[in-house]
Order: structure tokens, then sequence, then C-alpha cells
């Protein structure tokens, strides 16, 4: 291969990383913001802040609200003052009601003059209490000291960037599967509304909220079989009676739609117990990150081992790239499709176990237009339509690419129509690269 066919794979292997780190570049040029620390983070700055410029026997009331990061700042920051050698610190915490009643107290005790010691989030509430109170008039409200950063790269927003991306990754490698072997698979988005209204229904069944362990393990493993069953019948439907994939998998779309709207009756099934949310929103204590997230990271290795180290995964790509030369070389075509639209229907149910868990809920309605992301995914990673070529690694980066960009948009205040046209055209961008870069291996061959 000359170095202009080196170049053109090249390209074809890296250049949708290449395009999310330049998405990344971009929407953190975007979201370039002062931020301001939270949490012990927040008392660590604003310690810095008043050691030097505040003197040892100045009185320091720290004021905050009693929960989440405000109550973590109040107990660091106070921890750390009265290392430093502060003596007369207090703090007092509540809504702003009782910042008032408080607040007169320790005036009065602080000394002169005064530090008020609050996290910038609540600061205005601060401001606006102290405004009312005449003997706080001297004193001098401190805040953590901002820093410019974009609000793209926050670990927060990384983690929600994953943590949406979950559901339509874990079904696009189905779909990579799927599409490889020169298929489609339309009913994946009805597949997740099936899977978490048979899951919350089979949860409600085996006791509802307050189902064991089992019980959520046996709903789950239902609404996963179920929809590799309905997977299998599509791959059946194409194999056996050689109908085509657009057509089977469009009919069972709108029959496993049909049948989530049956079981639920048209409503939502809340009969969840709070422990159900463990997968959708659980995050782990070392890593901190999402349990969602390091499950698709456990079924993207998985899967990549599957595709590029096993005889099975050599016969998918085959069937994809020539069925009727995979078939004189004695590959059981029929039953790897069988397996491939069987395994995307599991991954589509799977899906909707995370769904159900993240909204503590199962309804028909879910999973609309997940199909279409699903596709985009898989094509913007370097998927062919035309099969044979795909790989597992690259339809990861096309989930995180359409999620970029979803995430960014939100950020940036795009409002929802304009981004359904942003994507529409991404998904139609990336197909034509598909169809040029055949062309131009073709011509690259010649």
């Amino acid at each position: 291969m000359d170095w202009r066919g080196r170049s053109s794979r090249l390209v074809v292997d890296y250049g949708m990383l290449g395009i999310l780190l330049l998405l990344c570049i971009f929407f953190s040029v975007l979201t370039l913001r002062d931020q301001y620390p939270t949490g012990i983070a927040a008392a660590d700055a604003l310690y810095e802040q008043i050691a030097s410029s505040t003197a040892k026997e100045t009185g320091i009331i720290i004021v905050s609200r009693e929960s989440g990061d405000d109550s973590l700042f109040a107990a660091a920051l106070k921890a750390r003052l009265s290392v430093g050698g502060y003596a007369n610190v207090h703090a007092i915490s509540g809504d702003p009601s009782a910042i008032k009643e408080e607040l007169p107290l320790y005036i009065g005790a602080a000394g002169s003059p005064k530090i008020i010691a609050t996290t910038q989030a609540f600061a205005p509430v601060v401001h606006n209490v102290v405004s009312q109170i005449a003997a706080a008039a001297e004193a001098t409200i401190m805040t953590p000291p901002a820093h410019r950063w974009p609000t793209f790269l926050l670990p927060d927003n990384i983690r929600n960037v994953a943590n949406q991306i979950t559901v339509i990754a874990i079904i696009a490698i189905g779909m990579t599967m799927v599409i490889i072997t020169a298929g489609i698979d339309l009913s994946v988005g009805s597949l997740i509304a099936l899977s978490a209204v048979v899951v919350a229904w089979l949860i409600g069944q085996l006791g509802g909220a307050g189902t064991s362990a089992m019980g959520m393990i046996l709903g789950s493993l239902g609404g996963i079989v179920l929809c590799g069953a309905v997977g299998g019948f599509s791959g059946l439907m194409i194999t056996r009676f050689r109908i085509p994939p657009f057509i089977a998998t469009l009919a069972m779309m709108q029959v496993a739609a049909g049948v989530a709207y049956i079981i639920s009756q048209g409503k939502p099934i809340y009969q969840i117990p709070d422990g159900f949310i463990w997968l959708g929103r659980g995050v782990d204590p070392l890593l901190k990150i999402p349990y969602a997230v390091i499950l698709m990271i456990v079924l993207y290795i998985a899967a990549h081992i599957v595709m590029t180290r096993t005889t099975t995964g050599r016969y998918i790509y085959a069937v994809g790239g020539n069925m009727e030369a995979a078939r004189l070389s004695g590959i059981r075509v029929r039953m790897i499709l069988f397996l491939v639209y069987t395994v995307c229907g599991m991954l589509a149910g799977l899906g909707g176990v995370v769904m159900a868990s993240q909204l503590k809920s199962g309804a028909p309605t879910y999973g609309l237009s997940y199909e279409l992301y699903v596709i985009a995914a898989v094509v913007v990673g370097g998927t062919s339509l035309s099969g044979g070529e795909g790989r597992i690694l690259g339809t990861l980066i096309g989930a995180f690419v359409i999620g970029v960009i979803q995430n960014g948009m939100n950020l940036t205040n795009v409002e929802s129509y304009t981004q359904k046209v942003i994507l529409g055209l991404v998904i139609l961008g990336a197909v034509l690269l598909d169809r040029l870069k055949q062309q131009g291996f073709r011509l690259t061959k010649t």
C-alpha cells in the first residue's frame, strides 16, 4: 500500500477521534466561564484567601445551607480555620429565615471587624439577609475566589456526557454488528420502551416497592430475554423468509411499541423500589464513575474482543463483506444473522433496564427516536452501511461525538429544534463521508 493508501487508512481509523477532540476544544472555548469551587475545594480556596488577609483574632461566621456541598464546605472551612489559629469562629446553616434569626446572635459575639464566609451560590441570600440586620452593616462577606475554566470540561459535566450516552452506546454495540452484516434494526427504540415497561410490570408483580434484589434481577432478565426474543424473531424473518431487514424491523418496531402500551395501559409504571436506581443513578465511590458507564465500558471491551479475537467476529465481517462468498466458504450465514439480531435485541432490552433504573419507572414513551441516535452513533463511528467494515471502538467514539454535540449545544443555549437540525446534518454528513470513503478506496485500489 502506498503512502496515499496508508494516509487514507489513518484518516478512516482515527479521523473521528480527531473530530471528537476538535469538538471538545470548540465547546471548551465557547463555555469558558468564571468557575467557583464547591464543597471541600471551596473551603480550601476560601481559607487561603482568609489566611492571607485576615488577622487571627478576627471573628468569622460561616453561613451555609444545610445540605449537599454547602455542609461539606462549612465543616471543612471551620476545621481549617481552627487548625490555622482562628479561635473566634461560628457556623450557622439553614434557610434564609433561619439565617436571619440566628445571625444577629453571633454578630455581637464575633467581634469587629467581622467576616461572613459563604459560598458563591448562597452569597446573594446572605447579602439580602445582612442588608436587613443593622448590626451586620460593617461585616465583610467573603466567598471562594473564582477561576477561569470551561464549563464543558468540569468533571461533573464530563460524567454527565458519559452517563447520558450509556443507553445509546450500549445498544449501538448490537447495531454495529447488525450493520456490519449489511443489515439494519429499526426496532431498538421501541424495544427500550418494551423492556422498561416489562421490567417495571414484573417488579410490580413480584412485590412492587418492596421487591427483593432477586425480584429486581428477575424482572430485569425478563425484559432483556423478551427483547432478545423479538430481535431473534426479526432475524428469523430476515433469514428464513428473506424479508428485507428494513421492513422486518420496522414491523417489529410497531409491534413492540403496541405491546408496551398494552402492558402499561398507556401509563407509566412507578412500582419500583429505591434500590433499583443503583444501576442508573449510582456512582462508584472510589472511581467517581457512574455504574452505568462502568457497565458500558465492560460491554465495549467484551464486544471488541469478540469482534477482533474470535471466529464469530470474523464470520460477522465475512457475511457483511460478501454473503454469498461466506456461504460458499462454509459459514452458517443464517445463524450469524440470527445471532446478531438477537444480540441487538438483548442489548436494546438492557438499555431499557438502564433507562428504567435512571427514571425509576417504565413507560411506553421511552426510547422515542433512539433508533436514529443509535444508527447515527454507529455510522459516525465509521461503520459502513454497505456492510463488512466497522469497529466497535469506533462506535463508542461515534456515541461520544453525538453526546458531546448535544451537551455542547445545551450548554450554549441552542434551542431544541435547532439541535434536531444540526444532528440531522451530522448524520447526513457521516453517511456522505462513508460513501466518499468507499469510492476513494475503490479509486486507490484501481
